[in-house]
C-alpha cells in the first residue's frame, strides 16, 4: 500500500511540472507572437532604431527624426534649413514594407525556437529610401545663403593723383557644389544634421574700364597737354577695349577713331605687307630692310620694302592689304622719298568727319583702334596660329611669320613714348613716330607684362606743336598706369 501511494504523488508531481512546462510554452508562445508583431530588437531602419515598435510607431519616429532641421553654419552665421523646403520625402512605404519582410521572413517556429533559447537575431538594418530636390537645393544656397552671407571683393582703387593703385580685398563665396554634397549627406543621416559650409576665396580683381579711363583722363589734365590725345587699349586676355579721344584743358571728351598722320606706325602695316607678298619667306635682304624700318625708322628702307611689292605701286599694295582686313581708315599712297608724288587719294570714315580735323598728312593716314587691331591680329597669330591674318591671307601668313614681326616690333628701342612708362626688361613690341612739324605724335605696340599682355596705341595732336618734354612723360604716365592696372600691388 505504501509503495502504491508514492506511485500516486510522483505521478501527480509529474503531472505538475508538466502541467507548469506547459503553461511557460503556452505563455512564451503568446510572448512571442506579441513580439513577432513589432520589428526585432536590433532593428534599424535609416539609421533609426526602431526595435520593438510596429509600424506605425516606426514611422512616426522616422519622421520625426528626418524632419529636424539641417544646422547649417557659413561665415559666422547660422541657419535652419527645413528638409521640406527643398521636396525632402521619406519613402516610409518602401522602408517598412523591407522591415517587414525581414521581420516574417524566418520560419514561425524556427524563430520561436530562438526566442525560446534567448537566442540572439541578427541585427536587421535597412537603407533609408528617400528624396530630395538638388536643383531646389541649389537654388535655396544660391538666394538665401550666398546671396545674403557671401562678401564680395573689393577691386583696387587709383590712388588720386599716382598712376598708381591700392590693394584690392579678396572675397568669400560660397562653395555651392561642396555645400550641395554636404546637405546632401546630412538629409540622409539621422543624427549628423550640423554641417560648416565652405567658401572660396575670390580674387579682388581690377577697377573697372570706366575708373582706369578716369585715370587717365586725369593723367592727360595734369600733364597740362591742351591737344587732343586718343587712345585705345585692349586686354588680351580678355579681348575688353577701351578708347576714348579727348581735350584737356577744355575737358572735352571727343568721339573717338580720329583721322591722325600715321607717320612711321604706317611701317607696321609695310611690314604685314610684305609677309604676305613673299609668303613669309623673308630673305636676308629682306630681313636687313624690315629691321632697319622698324630698329632705325628708316624711310628708305620702307621704300626699298615696297618697291619689293611693286614697283610703281608699292604704297597701294599696303593699302590694299589694310583693306583686306577691314581697316578702313589706314592707307599710304606715296612713297616717302622727298618729292614722292601721291598715287592715289583716299575718303575714309575717318578723315571725312566734320566734327574734328588733325589736318592729317595726305599721304598716310590712321586710326588709334585701326593700328590696335592690326597689332591684336599679329599677337594672337604669334600666339595660336589663327586670327585674322591667317583667315585672309591662308598661306601666305602663318604663326612663325607673327614671331618674326614680333621680334622686329621689339628692335623698336626708343626707351621712351609707352616703353618709358613700364618697368626696365618689360617687352613692348612697337613702332612709334611722329609728323616733320612735330604736331603729332604716335606710338602704337603690344606690352607683355606678368599679370596680362595688352595692346596699347596713342595719338595725340596739338596744333601749335607738341612740346617733347610734355609729351613724352604723358605717353610714359599713362603706360605705367596701363601696366599697374594690369600688376596690381598685392594685398
Amino acid at each position: 500500500m505504501r509503495l502504491r501511494g508514492s506511485s500516486l504523488f510522483l505521478r501527480g508531481v509529474s503531472l505538475i511540472f508538466i502541467l507548469v512546462a506547459a503553461i511557460f510554452i503556452v505563455y512564451q508562445l503568446v510572448q512571442y507572437s506579441v513580439s513577432r508583431s513589432n520589428y526585432p530588437p536590433d532593428m534599424t531602419i535609416g539609421g533609426v532604431p526602431v526595435g520593438g515598435l510596429d509600424s506605425q510607431s516606426a514611422a512616426q519616429r522616422l519622421l520625426q527624426v528626418y524632419s529636424v532641421p539641417i544646422e547649417i553654419h557659413y561665415n559666422n552665421a547660422v541657419i535652419d534649413l527645413d528638409p521640406g523646403l527643398i521636396g525632402f520625402q521619406l519613402n516610409t512605404e518602401s522602408m517598412l514594407a523591407a522591415a517587414d519582410l525581414q521581420r516574417t521572413g524566418a520560419s514561425f517556429w524556427g524563430g520561436y525556437w530562438d526566442y525560446l533559447w534567448n537566442r540572439p537575431s541578427l541585427a536587421s538594418q535597412i537603407p533609408l529610401v528617400a528624396t530630395y530636390s538638388s536643383d531646389r537645393l541649389r537654388i535655396y544656397l544660391q538666394t538665401e545663403i550666398s546671396a545674403r552671407y557671401d562678401q564680395a571683393p573689393v577691386p583696387a582703387q587709383p590712388i588720386p593723383g599716382t598712376v598708381n593703385f591700392t590693394p584690392g580685398k579678396p572675397g568669400q563665396t560660397l562653395d555651392i557644389d561642396r555645400a550641395v554634397d554636404l546637405i546632401g549627406s546630412a538629409l540622409e543621416s539621422p543624427n549628423q544634421r550640423v554641417i560648416l559650409l565652405s567658401s572660396q576665396q575670390t580674387a579682388a580683381g581690377r577697377p573697372t574700364l570706366d575708373t582706369l579711363q578716369i585715370l587717365l583722363k586725369q593723367i592727360i589734365d595734369q600733364s597740362g597737354f591742351t591737344g587732343i590725345v586718343d587712345l585705345y587699349f585692349l586686354d588680351l586676355q580678355t579681348s575688353d577695349e577701351l578708347q576714348f579721344a579727348y581735350q584737356s584743358g577744355q575737358n572735352i571728351s571727343v568721339t573717338p577713331d580720329i583721322a591722325f598722320t600715321a607717320s612711321s606706325t604706317i611701317k607696321i602695316p609695310i611690314m604685314v605687307s610684305v609677309f604676305r607678298h613673299f609668303s613669309s619667306k623673308i630673305d636676308d635682304q629682306l630681313g636687313t630692310e624690315l629691321k632697319d624700318m622698324i630698329a632705325l625708322s628708316n624711310n628708305d628702307a620702307a621704300d626699298s620694302l615696297m618697291e619689293s611689292l611693286d614697283k610703281t605701286r608699292g604704297p597701294l599694295v599696303v593699302t590694299e592689304t589694310m583693306q583686306a582686313l577691314g581697316l578702313e581708315n589706314t592707307f599710304i599712297n606715296g612713297y616717302f622719298y622727298p618729292g614722292a608724288g601721291v598715287l592715289k587719294f583716299y575718303n575714309t570714315p575717318a578723315n571725312q568727319r566734320t566734327d574734328i580735323n588733325t589736318d592729317p598728312d595726305t599721304y598716310s593716314q590712321t586710326t588709334p583702334s585701326d593700328m590696335g587691331m592690326l597689332l591684336e591680329d599679329i599677337y594672337l597669330c604669334s600666339q595660336n596660329g589663327g586670327s585674322s591674318l591667317v583667315a585672309v591671307f591662308p598661306g601666305q601668313i602663318n604663326q612663325a611669320a607673327c614671331q618674326q614681326m614680333i621680334q622686329y616690333l621689339q628692335e623698336d628701342k626708343l626707351g621712351a613714348l609707352i616703353q618709358g612708362g613700364v618697368p626696365e626688361g618689360t617687352i613692348v613690341a612697337h613702332k612709334h613716330g611722329w609728323d616733320i612739324n612735330l604736331t603729332q605724335y604716335s606710338d602704337a605696340g603690344i606690352v607683355y607684362t606678368p599679370g596680362g599682355n595688352f595692346v596699347l596705341t596713342i595719338y595725340v595732336y596739338n596744333p601749335g606743336g607738341g612740346d617733347w618734354s610734355q609729351v613724352s612723360p604723358m605717353y610714359a604716365e599713362l603706360s605705367r598706369a596701363i601696366y599697374n592696372y594690369f600688376n596690381l600691388p598685392s594685398q
